[in-house]
């Protein structure tokens, strides 16, 4: 009866312990993401342990940006919703520090430089 206690003392210690020991789950931006001025698709999906996001689609093809060029590379989570990598911008064909941030069917994408102090935002909304 008393090893039964003992067992029984360790376990309703352990399992919460446990619980909370386990990472929430994080929200998943993987899909196709249209931008806001309606010039480009791009399809994030997991690359590795983080996200990538490679362009799907242009409205005007003659521009820079590529057709399969990789925009968005080693997005890992940053919290809640959140992710931090690099973002390549097609039109100066320079990598800044990047942000993603979703919520709900939107997400916000964001090139930084100066080590945050100045960035450039991107809406996007869920195109799948």
């Amino acid at each position: 009866w008393e090893d039964r206690m003992k067992t029984r003392m360790i376990m309703a210690l352990a399992v919460p312990m446990f619980l909370t020991a386990m990472p929430a789950f994080a929200a998943d931006p993987s899909g196709t993401w249209l931008r806001d001025s309606g010039a480009s698709k791009v399809r994030i999906s997991k690359c590795g342990n983080g996200y990538c996001g490679s362009i799907i689609w242009l409205k005007d093809a003659s521009g820079p940006a590529k057709i399969g060029q990789r925009v968005f590379y080693d997005m890992m989570p940053s919290g809640e919703g959140k992710w931090e990598g690099k973002a390549f911008n097609p039109e100066d064909g320079k990598t800044y520090s990047g942000k993603m941030t979703l919520s709900g069917a939107s997400l916000t994408t964001a090139g930084c430089a100066l080590g945050g102090l100045i960035c450039k935002s991107v809406n996007w909304s869920k195109a799948d």
